[in-house]
């Protein structure tokens, strides 16, 4: 049986956890369904980061000023599983069905007298202490603390003793501004005031505005009888001492009556209906009744215009125009308890699939994968039931009772790797940035594979620019035959070969990345030859003169043509072509 005031929780989608949510109507619709209209809730994942680092600092300074147990005390499990009780409140309203609820939870304000591991030990408990506005993505601290313990209790100093002297600056104190024990008798002091409230009525028949507000006679009687006339009437006896002659003097002084009014005569009648419409939207919220609704009225102003409007008739109709209303509405539904199997219930018992006469069927591919793969949460290898978590391609799944942890608290029982980690002191720059990746990760519910390395999470969906270096752009255009940018755009995953682009650069170029300019000389140096002439004087070779035969060898030459050999399949030359010699040079140095 589900009432209205009931926080409950709400499924609007079979792999997502349950939504949590306070009733406060319960409407039935033209075809028999009951919808409710409730006050939602957001949970830490349903922010984005940086309003999270506000709420964490936020928590940081209550724990500093609370004198309950610190986070500091708290175990890492502890610490994981305490954010997935804290909830965020908005002012936002939404109608749902009534058969998409799933049970009951309770949601409270932050108790700072009470220790947050009494959080954890009440089964579907929840706190929040900021409120989320969602369409201004903005937190806001709740005004309904409770202020209890010694920062918020009065300093009482000690009874004077008889005969001594105050030495608190008087100026500082409060301010006497009636005496009770006057020679004025009662009677003489109601007859001031008769004399007070006519004065009054006179006034408001003399001002043109007044008498617009009030035209009949016994509207500006009944104005002049409320408490600012009688409040102006006593102040002005006090400062004359109960002298009633000079104060009957004052209330009507040689430029006429003096007049007073209060809120309720002050605001019009457009700015009383915005007034009523803020209060219907907002409560006694004041603050945001001002920023959205009336923000030329101070805020005094507001209050005082409140508990004067809640004495007049307009309040009393209202009041009992809502009490028809809620005569009328549900106040409480029954909802049988949901039995429908989830889709995402992995149909085989223990990770073994099932047999379709006597053969494997075609589950089988499917679930093979799943064999002997642990509790994403517990790390548990056996359970009665076992669901799918995460996207399809990851293969994740929990057990029973991490399932049930999951939809009620938006979470995984353990703490991640990444959440381990934020906790060592050193970390090196590419930790950090790995872990910030897996941490956004984990904060939008998707799966991070608990594998020991930290590359094995999906892809990151920020985008990245490529910043190319100045010989990058050169080695595109210089060596296009070997790169083929067509043919490797179209096949991304296959690697492209570095190390034949830097030969074939380093070649054309003369000079290779990290290695200083080398200058290719195309012949020996003039003294290098004049050298080689003066050890090895040039001899006259005898001509053989004879006709060829097939017998006869042909007469080897000396000096050997140039052999033009093709580079290797790396595009490299080979070491008489890299180093300026040819093969003529060669055989003389032989």
């Amino acid at each position: 049986m589900y009432r209205v005031g009931d926080y409950v929780f709400f499924e609007n989608s079979s792999s997502n956890p349950y939504l949590i949510r306070r009733i406060e109507e319960l409407n039935k619709t033209a075809n028999g369904n009951v919808e409710a209209k409730v006050v939602c809730f957001y949970r830490r994942r349903d922010i984005s980061n940086s309003l999270i680092m506000l709420a964490d600092k936020h928590a940081k300074e209550v724990e500093e000023e609370s004198e309950t147990t610190n986070e500091v005390d708290l175990t890492d499990k502890q610490k994981h599983q305490l954010k997935h009780r804290e909830l965020f409140l908005s002012r936002q309203y939404e109608s749902l069905p009534a058969t998409h609820i799933r049970g009951k939870c309770s949601v409270a304000l932050l108790n700072e007298t009470e220790s947050v591991l009494s959080y954890l030990e009440k089964e579907d408990a929840f706190f929040y202490s900021l409120v989320y506005d969602p369409s201004l993505k903005t937190l806001l601290a709740d005004k309904g603390e409770i202020r209890v313990g010694p920062r918020y209790q009065a300093d009482v100093p000690d009874m004077l003793a008889e005969g001594e002297l105050d030495d608190r600056e008087q100026a500082k104190l409060e301010v006497k501004v009636w005496n009770p024990d006057s020679l004025l008798t009662d009677r003489q002091i109601d007859q001031f005031l008769v004399v007070a409230r006519a004065v009054g009525t006179f006034a408001r028949a003399l001002d043109c505005s007044s008498s617009v507000r009030q035209p009949s006679l016994h509207m500006s009687a009944a104005a002049a009888s409320r408490d600012i006339t009688l409040f102006h009437a006593m102040d002005t006896l006090h400062k004359h001492n109960y002298d009633l002659s000079s104060a009957i003097s004052v209330l009507v002084p040689l430029g006429g009556p003096v007049l007073c009014r209060d809120e309720m005569e002050e605001w019009s009648a457009s700015e009383a209906s915005l007034f009523e419409e803020a209060l219907e939207k907002y409560g006694k919220d004041f603050n945001d009744i001002r920023q959205d609704f009336l923000p030329w009225k101070s805020l005094t102003s507001i209050v005082e215009y409140y508990y004067m409007w809640k004495t007049t008739d307009r309040y009393v109709q209202q009041k009992r125009l809502k009490a028809a209303e809620a005569e009328s509405k549900l106040k409480q539904v029954y909802i049988p308890t949901y039995n429908k199997p989830n889709p995402n219930q992995i149909s085989s018992n223990n990770g073994k699939p099932g047999a379709v006469n006597g053969a494997v069927g075609a589950s089988y591919q499917t679930q093979t994968s799943l064999i002997g793969r642990a509790c994403e949460s517990c790390y548990a290898t056996q359970s009665h039931q076992w669901y799918s978590w995460g996207p399809p391609n990851m293969q994740c799944r929990l057990c029973a009772s991490c399932w049930i942890y999951w939809k009620k608290y938006g979470g995984l029982k353990m703490p991640t790797q990444t959440e381990e980690e934020k906790l060592s002191p050193c970390q090196t720059t590419e930790d950090s940035r790995i872990r910030t990746h897996m941490s956004r990760q984990a904060t939008q519910g998707t799966p991070v594979r608990n594998t020991g390395s930290p590359k094995s999470a999906v892809k990151t969906r920020q985008a990245f620019f490529l910043h190319t270096t100045c010989l990058t752009k050169l080695a595109r255009q210089v060596c296009k035959n070997t790169l083929r940018l067509r043919q490797a755009a179209r096949r991304p995953f296959v690697p492209i070969n570095c190390a034949a682009i830097r030969a074939e650069y380093a070649d054309r170029h003369c000079e290779i990345v990290g290695s200083p300019l080398k200058i290719k000389s195309t012949r020996k140096p003039l003294s290098c030859i004049i050298g080689y002439l003066e050890i090895h004087p040039a001899m006259k070779p005898n001509v053989v003169r004879s006709m060829p035969s097939l017998q006869s060898p042909a007469v080897k030459r000396m000096l050997a043509t140039p052999n033009h050999s093709s580079r290797s399949i790396l595009g490299k030359r080979n070491y008489s072509h890299h180093n300026g010699l040819d093969e003529r040079s060669c055989c003389i140095s032989d």
